[in-house]
């Protein structure tokens, strides 16, 4: 039995308190996955809430749990966010934010603070209902966006070291269900060449020269990848672009260009990996070399989780018993039925589904068009009736 006239009849009682802990965390910076402050506020609110369980993981990120039946859900919320940028280009405090005709402007609203209330107050209520029992259900506030699946990567093989039956990402979507997203290799390319002033360069060999046709190649080469009904067009671009040189009056003796690859099925990272391989002339193969990037950088606790930066592509059928449950969440609520559908940029599901094969759907407010912009927000009428979601969606997975 789902009870929702009992979750709706809640959560407009705690209307005005999951507001005011959405706009608490979206005013606490957590950037380059500096989560301790936010993740204390969040802390704060699951221990007011009663769960079984609150504390930080080694790696700092914060979790909550309830129960300790034997089928385990994750609520999986990434709670750092990319910096401002330049603060010129805000019309508004970044973190004190704004609110316009019901939508709430700040860093992180959409990209993903906007799930949290959802999920730390859903799964209360889902509780106090009586719709958790025989569940084990986890809220995980964690770092993702400098390298997508480490932190659950983590929750499944450090601490807490629980594999749960089902996830859901909290990443924006509009407050549909999504099933899937392309995967990703991450790449660089690096020249070396020699040095020489520049007033005699013709002593020195131009690294970043011996770029360019890699450059024009990575460019040139989208339409040729491949394709998925679903999950769309493979995407490859440069990202970065790093030169060492003596000074600016000398040939450069090392260029590095950094590649985003967007994969989608049935594509290999052997092939995708090839096809740059194959953009460096015959003439610079002992000097020009791919690799692909790694992540071992430390959290601010000290934890080091190392990590090659290949994420798969994943998908489930529409026919999945936990994309059919979210969709019977959605309409239970009031929601439209629709399609289900999926992310354009990539989320944590690259670890959950694409790596380890934990079922996972997403489910969350907000449009991802305005993550990491200027404009990021959230419609605050969705972000609270997102708990409604989170709080009916256990009782009804089979």
């Amino acid at each position: 039995m789902t009870k929702i006239p009992e979750i709706q009849a809640l959560v407009a009682q705690h209307k005005d308190e999951i507001i005011q802990f959405m706009r608490d965390i979206c005013a606490i910076p957590s950037m380059e996955g500096q989560l301790k402050d936010v993740g204390e506020r969040i802390a704060a609110e699951m221990n007011k809430l009663g769960y079984d369980e609150v504390r930080f993981d080694k790696m700092g990120n914060i979790m909550g749990r309830i129960g300790s039946g034997k089928r385990v859900i994750v609520y999986d919320s990434h709670i750092d966010t990319v910096g401002i940028g330049d603060p010129s280009a805000w019309e508004w405090d970044p973190f004190v934010g704004k609110v316009e005709d019901g939508v709430l402007y700040a860093r992180g609203a959409c990209d993903e603070k906007g799930s949290t209330p959802g999920m730390v107050y859903g799964l209360a209520f889902a509780r106090d209902l009586g719709l958790l029992d025989g569940w084990t259900a986890w809220y995980f506030g964690n770092m993702e966006e400098w390298c997508d699946g480490i932190a659950p990567n983590t929750f499944v093989e450090v601490d807490p070291k629980v594999r749960p039956d089902f996830v859901v990402i909290g990443e924006p979507t509009k407050m549909n269900v999504y099933r899937g997203h392309k995967g990703r290799l991450e790449m660089k390319v690096t020249a070396k060449g020699k040095s020489a002033h520049a007033a005699s360069n013709h002593l020195g060999d131009n690294a970043v020269y011996k770029l360019l046709p890699v450059i024009a190649g990575i460019r040139d080469l989208e339409p040729k990848l491949g394709d998925h009904p679903f999950l769309g067009h493979g995407k490859i671009t440069v990202s970065d672009m790093h030169v060492k040189t003596p000074s600016i009056n000398a040939v450069p003796d090392e260029a590095v260009i950094f590649i985003d690859r967007r994969m989608t099925f049935g594509e290999t990272k052997e092939a995708v990996k090839k096809q740059v391989e194959d953009l460096i002339p015959a003439e610079y193969k002992d000097s020009v070399k791919l690799e692909e990037l790694f992540y071992d950088e430390a959290s601010y606790t000290g934890f080091v989780f190392p990590v090659d930066k290949y994420f798969p592509a994943w998908a489930y059928e529409e026919t999945h018993p936990l994309v059919e449950a979210g969709q019977k969440a959605r309409v239970a609520i009031g929601l439209k039925d629709v399609p289900s559908g999926k992310w354009n940029f990539s989320t944590n599901g690259i670890y959950w589904a694409g790596k380890a094969g934990i079922p996972s759907i997403g489910f969350g407010p907000g449009d991802e068009e305005t993550a990491h912009t200027t404009r990021d927000c959230v419609p605050l009428a969705d972000m609270v009736k997102a708990t409604e979601f989170y709080a009916v969606l256990p009782s009804l997975i089979p």
